[in-house]
């Protein structure tokens, strides 16, 4: 193979391997910062937008010069609100549909918890910070890391690659299991599908941020973590089919059928095509730039 041809080949990999290792590692400069700051949940939350923000700005000016990263589908546009508002209502069916219909056929039951420690400043500032969290880890896994990849190697190729590298890191929380892993990398081709749909990151930052969101006010886990915004709680009476177990409805059985039908919905969702000129590069055929 020619030496051109080989760089061309690599050059993708380069760029958006270079953005996310730079993006990991100001991720554990800054988590622990994060942590004596503001506890746990800015750090698991605040540092990931700080760190994909940063990381992204880099590899944009190493690599896409003189485009901005605002390009990658962060810009705010004519039409950027209503996608950002798909998502949020894609999200928050998605959560509903996994769990509502246990509670329907009397799977599960809402229990009071008498000594819960919540509030509601908590209640209402846990929506911001998960926020931040969903848009950080969109910024880092769908921008231009995955659209980098996209024009290189083709859309669904990276789509595939990128949510699977997304549940494989989600493997290490607590209560992982099999289900949860295949599912969090279904969640990833999700994503995936909504960037293309939307050519920016607000659609699926709107899904992830609603489901992210709504799980903890249904009285569930969230991918292994427990958050306590309301007094009451889920206690199941099913299986882990429902329930996911410990980890929570990501490691269930009816989320692997949610994501089905949300892969199905999102190109029924009118999006308004975005900033993300990475995306509408990969509609052409020609090779990575050198």
């Amino acid at each position: 193979m020619p030496e051109a041809a080989k760089r061309n080949l690599l050059q993708p990999l380069v760029g958006a391997g270079t953005c996310f290792l730079l993006y990991r590692v100001l991720l554990s400069i800054l988590v622990p910062f994060g942590q004596v700051m503001g506890g746990e949940m800015i750090a698991l939350t605040v540092p990931p937008l700080l760190a994909a923000a940063i990381s992204s700005a880099i590899a944009m000016a190493i690599f896409e010069a003189p485009h901005k990263v605002g390009e990658i589908g962060l810009a705010w546009m004519p039409g950027t609100g209503r996608n950002l508002l798909a998502g949020v209502i894609l999200g928050t069916v998605a959560a509903l549909l996994a769990v509502v219909p246990a509670v329907v056929l009397g799977l599960a039951h809402f229990h009071y918890a008498a000594n819960a420690d919540v509030s509601w400043g908590g209640a209402l500032f846990m929506p911001v910070l998960m926020f931040c969290g969903a848009m950080g880890e969109e910024i880092a896994f769908r921008g231009f890391t995955l659209q980098y990849l996209m024009r290189g190697y083709g859309r669904w190729a990276a789509i595939l690659g990128i949510g699977t590298l997304f549940g494989l890191l989600h493997a290490g929380n607590p209560g992982a299991t099999t289900m949860s892993t295949i599912n969090t990398a279904g969640f990833g081709i999700v994503f995936g599908a909504a960037v293309l749909r939307s050519r920016d990151l607000w659609l699926p930052a709107g899904i992830h941020f609603a489901w992210n969101t709504a799980l903890p006010f249904l009285g569930v886990g969230l991918s292994g973590l427990t958050i306590k915004v309301t007094g009451y709680e889920l206690v199941w009476t099913a299986g882990e089919f429902w329930s996911g177990g410990k980890y929570g409805p990501e490691a269930s059985g009816v989320t692997s059928l949610v994501i089905v039908l949300l892969l199905a919905l999102i190109w029924k969702v009118p999006a308004i095509p975005g900033s993300a000129y990475l995306v509408a590069q990969s509609e052409l055929p020609a090779s990575p730039a050198s």
